[in-house]
């Protein structure tokens, strides 16, 4: 359903309901299964890392086109880097932190920039897993034993 609708709404304490618009807008949009849950919960973990980290002021917009789904959480403390978001790592030692090793781990593409002093973190999610031309399976694990993952970050 390319862009015939967009989604826009405040972040709010009440993740639930931002979990219930994302996964509605984007099972409308055409994405199901686990790229949908995986989107949901990245997103679920962006405005967590907003209501913690940032003063709880941002929105979450998505947009869909031919190819996916993208989601932009946005906050306006501005204080996400981009090294933040390419160093994230899992401590097994610690009871949090890993929400951006998430994001950057379950999305296609994920990517960070600062418009108007803004944090802007915009995570894609294609409809169909991408298969770089010289993979001819998958394996069952994404992730590498040092705790890295596939995901792209730019």
């Amino acid at each position: 359903m390319s862009g015939q609708f967009e989604l826009r709404c405040p972040i709010t304490y009440d993740l639930g309901l931002i979990r219930g618009l994302v996964r509605l807008f984007a099972q409308h949009a055409g994405l199901s299964g686990g790229r949908l849950e995986n989107l949901t919960l990245a997103v679920n973990e962006a405005v967590t890392n907003v209501l913690d980290h940032a003063g709880a002021a941002g929105t979450v917009s998505a947009t869909s086109d031919d190819d996916g789904v993208t989601v932009e959480v946005v906050d306006l403390a501005g204080t996400l880097l981009p090294e933040h978001l390419t160093t994230a790592h899992v401590d097994p030692t610690s009871s949090h932190g890993f929400g951006l090793w998430v994001i950057r781990c379950v999305c296609d593409e994920v990517t960070l920039d600062h418009p108007d002093g803004r944090t802007r973190l915009r995570m894609s999610m294609r409809y169909k897993p991408p298969v770089p031309p010289f993979v001819t399976s998958f394996t069952s694990d994404a992730f590498t034993s040092d705790g890295d993952c596939s995901g792209a970050v730019s």
